[in-house]
């Protein structure tokens, strides 16, 4: 599809519609053009401290009380 195709379709629709196009297009570019054009590079240790774990968390389960004996 060409530039002129498209807007040519854009052309026919109400305002209302018009607008609707405009912000998709706006997100659109967001999306894959902003993010691609600044992407982030990945370090060792980037992601440190985001997952945690509970101080119980190697503590065997109560559900499986039964089997463990």
């Amino acid at each position: 599809m060409t530039n002129t195709d498209l807007l040519n379709k854009v052309a026919i629709l109400p305002d209302n519609l018009k607008n609707e196009v405009a912000d998709y297009v706006d997100f659109l570019i967001h999306k894959y053009v902003t993010e691609k054009a600044t992407p982030h590079k990945l370090q060792f240790g980037m992601m440190k401290g985001t997952i945690t774990l509970s101080d119980d968390f190697d503590k065997p389960l109560d559900d499986f009380n039964e089997y463990m004996q």
